[in-house]
């Protein structure tokens, strides 16, 4: 691995806190993340379902935990399964865990091949009446791909149709939500890659590069400092394209007297960053760049003092976007009156600012958590509202990682510059 160990205390007490969580009788079964076909013989490079690492700390795939609290043999209780190591699938893919290996990282004692699994779930169901099973269930995700978790649903119900089946989502969203201070170790070091990044980029950034030489750059870093990568498709949008949310082709030229908009974030350790800036191609703002710039600086310095116990989602955005008004107003890109007809408002605001202020960041760069969600102390979310003004060719986006502590929040990307000044300093 390229991260430092993580202290296996940190998987004992995930899988403690859900096995208290699900009823008595019960067995909950977590499958590893698929191998993705890529094209040809090629598969894309491996990332490990974020509930499965969340409760074993193990990469590898065709992994399953079983977690039965109650079963009467207490070696039973926690069980893991992997593939066995054998030396004709070593010599093609590489090492695979031992049993030892996969104990000194998930700090779970009993380790068997994936030979032994379906012999030891039916042992263990039928002294079980309830089945907990996991699916992906954010909100905004589809797929037309039948990934393992729905697989294995099917297989299992049509093995074992008198059960009582049970959603295991719901209890692990309750339990990611709030950080671990193992976890937060981790999201510190993935800001701080991140913050390395941007300061490299700084000195780096000149007319006339290519979108994707930036992109370049921030990899570079990442992968020097042990991350394993970009926690998502990385932005680099020069020009109008600042005005693209998803922009992610990286492909044109940032030219002289452009702003370049640079949304990004390393993953370490399988926990990700998130920050956005938006900088001046040629190191110096444009009077009417730098005015919009204060005024996303001014709205997010707000925003960050609301991301506090006791709020939501929802609350964040609904003050947020009363801030975002009162500077389009000064900005002279929407009149006061505009906002007094109801049925307008909205769309007068969504027109420069469409998206929300917020949301959650963990081992998912949009992680757990609905918008409805109370905010607690060990929660960690983004605070990003920003300005687009496509008539004018350009747009701003501002955006840090904000954990939230018993008495306010901390930034976990402060050391990273944001003020239009400093930029253009450290730009020279």
């Amino acid at each position: 691995m390229r991260y430092n160990k993580i202290p296996k205390n940190l998987f004992i007490k995930n899988r403690k806190k859900i096995s208290e969580k699900i009823t008595g009788n019960s067995v909950a079964v977590i499958n590893s993340n698929d191998q993705m076909p890529r094209n040809g013989d090629q598969t894309f490079v491996y990332r490990q379902n974020s509930d499965f690492f969340y409760l074993t700390g193990i990469e590898q795939e065709k992994s399953i935990l079983i977690i039965c609290p109650n079963a009467e043999n207490k070696k039973l209780r926690e069980i893991l399964f992997l593939l066995k190591p054998e030396k004709e699938l070593e010599i093609w893919e590489g090492h695979k865990f031992t049993k030892k290996e996969a104990q000194d990282i998930s700090g779970i004692k009993t380790v068997k091949w994936l030979s032994d699994f379906d012999i030891t779930l039916r042992e263990l169901l039928l002294n079980n009446d309830d089945i907990y099973l996991n699916i992906n269930e954010y909100s905004k995700f589809t797929t037309e791909v039948p990934y393992k978790d729905i697989r294995f649903i099917n297989e299992i119900k049509e093995k074992y149709p008198l059960h009582n089946y049970k959603r295991l989502a719901p209890v692990l969203t309750e339990m990611r939500l709030q950080k671990e201070p193992e976890e937060i170790e981790l999201l510190q070091k993935a800001c701080d890659i991140t913050t390395g990044a941007f300061h490299r980029i700084l000195k780096f950034i000149k007319p006339d590069i290519k979108e994707y030489e930036i992109e370049a750059e921030i990899t570079h870093e990442f992968i020097k400092n042990g991350a394993t990568g970009h926690a998502y498709e990385p932005i680099i949008a020069s020009g109008k394209n600042n005005c693209v949310l998803h922009y992610v082709s990286n492909d044109q030229i940032c030219k002289d007297g452009d702003l370049v908009l640079m949304d990004f974030g390393a993953e370490y350790a399988g926990y990700a960053a998130d920050t956005t800036r938006t900088i001046p191609v040629n190191g110096k703002f444009t009077r009417r760049q730098k005015e919009v710039y204060n005024s996303v600086l001014n709205v997010f310095k707000k925003a960050v003092k609301l991301i506090k116990p006791g709020a939501t989602i929802n609350n964040v955005n609904n003050k947020v976007n009363k801030l975002i008004e009162k500077e389009l107003i000064q900005l002279g890109l929407i009149k006061k009156e505009e906002l007094n007809k109801k049925e307008k408002k909205e769309t007068v605001r969504m027109k420069y600012f469409m998206h929300g202020t917020s949301h959650f960041i963990g081992l998912d760069v949009h992680d757990v958590g609905t918008k409805d969600t109370v905010f607690k102390p060990g929660m960690v979310l983004s605070c990003e509202p920003a300005i687009y003004i496509e008539e004018e060719g350009f747009g701003i986006r501002l955006e840090n990682d904000i954990l939230i502590t018993e008495d306010g929040q901390i930034d976990l990307l402060a050391d990273e510059p944001i003020e239009p000044d400093e930029i253009e300093k450290l730009m020279k």
